[in-house]
This record gives structure tokens, C-alpha cells and sequence, in this order.
């Protein structure tokens, strides 16, 4: 082939990866087509290395961007938990929840644990898992999503709000328990669970056995009822032990010894 020919099928190629905003293709295919003649690579094998490329920055881009509208607290992953610290974690179920299969069949994980176990950790790192395979994901504290469904109550769109949260595939609801809701608060934070029950969803971490969630919503009722459907399809995860964070930081001894 010419150097002219060559230079023309090159402006094609990038004249057919601007129509397409596929801008991966116009950085790649001149490297990986002098790695093609030195290997001596088939017409297909080039064409799938072309567009691999692609795909595969293309999706790291969305996922990147998935996880930041997740709005996570920190960037905790699974691989940096510390299963030495936390042996009531099972690895093994961990990993299989890190797959999202869990989150086709509309199953729900639930943490329970003293502060400092792990939980939110292994949230996160569950969430950021489920975003990199595509999944949109939302985190937020109990109270926090309680403050969201209150402002959208209060405009009279309550429920085009949780029509709306259910087209992500995950929610993770942080720190229930921390602060009591009173009878209103507990009743908006029962329909989302409700809204969500066998549709999509949901990852709740708490520092409270389940058989004290009535002191937390005000209404044993309530609380039983939002049990009911939460552990339906769940996988209760209880983490024990003292703090990693006050371990993490507890003095030094300067004793002899």
C-alpha cells in the first residue's frame, strides 16, 4: 500500500471515529496497525484489537463516572479489606456479593456490627464492584435519604421520587441506627424500603441488632414490617470485634520489656 493510500484511509478512519465519538479508535489503530504487520495479524484480528480498545476505555470511563455519582464517602475496595482484623467476614460470600450477581435477583445485603467492624467498608467496596459492572448506584446515610424523601414529600413528589430511585440498581443506606427517626421519618423510610421490595436493591449497614430497630423507628410495627421485607431476600452479614480505626490508633507502649 502507498504512503498515500496509507494517509487517505487514515483520514477516513478518523473522519469514521468522529461520526461514531469513538475517539479511542482514532489514537489507536495506526500503533496497533504497525503491531499488526509486524505480527502478521489477520484483517479480523486487527479490526477486534481496534475496537477492544475502545470498548474497553470506554468502560472504564463509564465506570469511572458511575462511581462518582454514586457519591461514595471514600474509595474503599474489597481488596483492601482487612480480613486478618474482621475473621466473622466470610471471604468467600464476600467475593460472590463483589460478582453483583445479587443484585439481578433483587437481593439485599444487610451489615450489622459495632462501629469500627468494617461495614461501611465492605459497602462501599460492594458498591464500587457493582458500579464497574454497570450498575447505577446511590449512597447516602439513613438520615441523609430520609432528608430526601422529606424535600421531595414536601413538594408532593414523593412518588415520582421513588419511581425515580428505583432505576438505580443499588442503593446503599449507611449508619441506621445512629439516630432515632420519629413517626414521619420512619414511615417515608418504610416506603422506600417498600418501593424497592423485589424490584431492585439495597445495602444497609447498622451498629443495631435487628431486635432493636423499634427504638430506632418509633414504631415496633413499622420496624417489623420493613424487616420483613429487607431480610426476604437478604444476606445478614454480622461483623464482631472491637474498632480497626481505635486499633489502628491505640498507643504505643514505651515499657521495657
Amino acid at each position: 500500500m502507498t504512503g498515500q493510500a496509507t494517509g487517505e484511509a487514515g483520514s477516513q478512519i478518523e473522519y469514521y471515529a468522529r461520526a461514531l465519538r469513538a475517539p479511542r479508535i482514532s489514537d489507536a489503530f495506526r500503533r496497533l496497525g504497525d503491531q499488526a504487520r509486524d505480527a502478521g495479524w489477520s484483517h479480523e484480528e486487527y479490526l477486534a484489537a481496534v475496537l477492544s480498545k475502545e470498548v474497553s476505555e470506554r468502560e472504564a470511563s463509564g465506570a469511572a463516572l458511575r462511581i462518582k455519582a454514586a457519591r461514595f464517602p471514600g474509595h474503599k475496595t474489597l481488596e483492601d479489606f482487612n480480613f486478618d482484623h474482621q475473621p466473622s467476614a466470610d471471604r468467600n460470600l464476600i467475593a460472590h456479593l463483589g460478582t453483583s450477581v445479587f443484585l439481578t435477583e433483587g437481593k439485599n445485603i444487610v451489615l450489622l456490627g459495632p462501629p469500627g467492624t468494617g461495614k461501611t467498608h465492605l459497602a462501599v467496596g460492594i458498591g464500587i464492584k457493582a458500579a464497574k459492572a454497570g450498575h447505577r448506584v446511590l449512597f447516602d446515610t439513613a438520615t441523609g435519604w430520609v432528608a430526601r424523601l422529606q424535600e421531595a414529600h414536601s413538594r408532593g413528589k414523593l412518588p415520582a421520587e421513588l419511581a425515580r430511585l428505583r432505576r438505580y440498581s443499588l442503593l446503599i443506606v449507611d449508619e441506621v441506627g445512629y439516630i432515632p427517626f420519629d413517626q414521619d421519618a420512619a414511615n417515608l423510610f418504610f416506603q422506600l424500603v417498600s418501593s424497592r421490595y423485589e424490584h431492585a436493591s439495597l445495602i444497609m449497614t447498622s451498629n443495631l441488632p435487628f431486635a432493636r430497630w423499634g427504638d430506632v423507628f418509633s414504631d415496633l410495627t413499622i420496624a417489623s414490617a420493613m424487616i420483613d421485607r429487607i431480610v426476604h431476600h437478604a444476606d445478614v452479614i454480622n461483623l464482631k470485634g472491637t474498632s480497626y480505626r481505635l486499633k489502628s490508633h491505640a498507643p504505643v507502649s514505651t515499657e521495657a520489656h
